[in-house]
């Protein structure tokens, strides 16, 4: 039987990695990379020798069946993202997915798919972001255009706490859009940024939206990076008419 193993690296800091994720990856016969030039920054840094593959949201079927020879052959693959946990707002869970359906139909040898767990930006995010967070709704990264006012609006509709991924590209764009929303809602959101997390310049903003858009606009080095939003609704300042 061959393994498919989900490990978790590190979201910045090198040293965030486990002791088993380590093993799996030197002895791994395959590392299966979302970028193989951003991993072996990690690899390197452990002197991990393994072969990588590519393997990422823009793979074609001709490499996912590259994936299922090698597995089919009793190869014993690691499956790493950029960053963090693999098939959290990444295209792990889809080879998961495809590899389980094969699996179901005969086309694939069992293969075993193990969990070797460890950082994920959300949970690391929302241990330093007070209470609130023990139900949220996750929505990973908001569609650019189509689709994403209505993801937006969930942000207002539902009643947990929410917690999603931005880039440095589309913060201010985001903050603004709900500054627009909380108005029409008539509700006043309390919002913590979470940027450049485990990084040198990691830092925690938390304050109102409009407080938060000052604190951006006013120094565009606060902009930098990838950022964990979370969002809570304060009903103890709904915006009266």
């Amino acid at each position: 039987m061959s393994i498919l193993r989900i490990v978790a690296t590190p979201i910045g800091n090198l040293e965030d990695i486990t002791l088993r994720a380590l093993r799996v990856l030197k002895e791994s016969d395959f590392i299966l990379c979302e970028d193989t030039r951003t991993s072996s920054k990690l690899l390197n840094n452990y002197e991990i020798k393994t072969k990588t593959i590519s393997f990422h949201q823009h793979s074609k079927d001709t490499k996912v069946d590259k994936i299922i020879e090698l597995l089919n052959s009793d190869n014993n693959l690691s499956l790493i993202t950029d960053a963090g946990t693999p098939g959290i707002s990444d295209p792990g869970s889809k080879l998961v997915e495809i590899i389980r359906e094969k699996q179901k139909s005969g086309e694939i040898k069992d293969v075993l798919i193990e969990s070797v767990p460890g950082v994920s930006a959300i949970t690391t995010a929302i241990s330093i972001a007070g209470t609130g967070f023990d139900h949220f709704l996750f929505l990973g990264f908001l569609p650019h255009k189509k689709g994403r006012q209505t993801k937006i609006k969930e942000i207002f509709e539902t009643n947990y706490s929410v917690v999603l991924y931005e880039s440095k590209h589309r913060i201010l764009k985001l903050l603004s859009e709900l500054k627009e929303l909380q108005n029409n809602y008539r509700l006043k959101l309390n919002v913590s940024l979470a940027r450049e997390l485990t990084k040198m310049h990691e830092s925690f903003y938390n304050g109102t939206v409009e407080e938060l858009i000052s604190k951006l606009e006013n120094d565009k080095q606060n902009t930098k990076g990838e950022f964990v939003v979370l969002i809570k609704k304060d009903k103890k300042k709904n915006i009266k008419e």
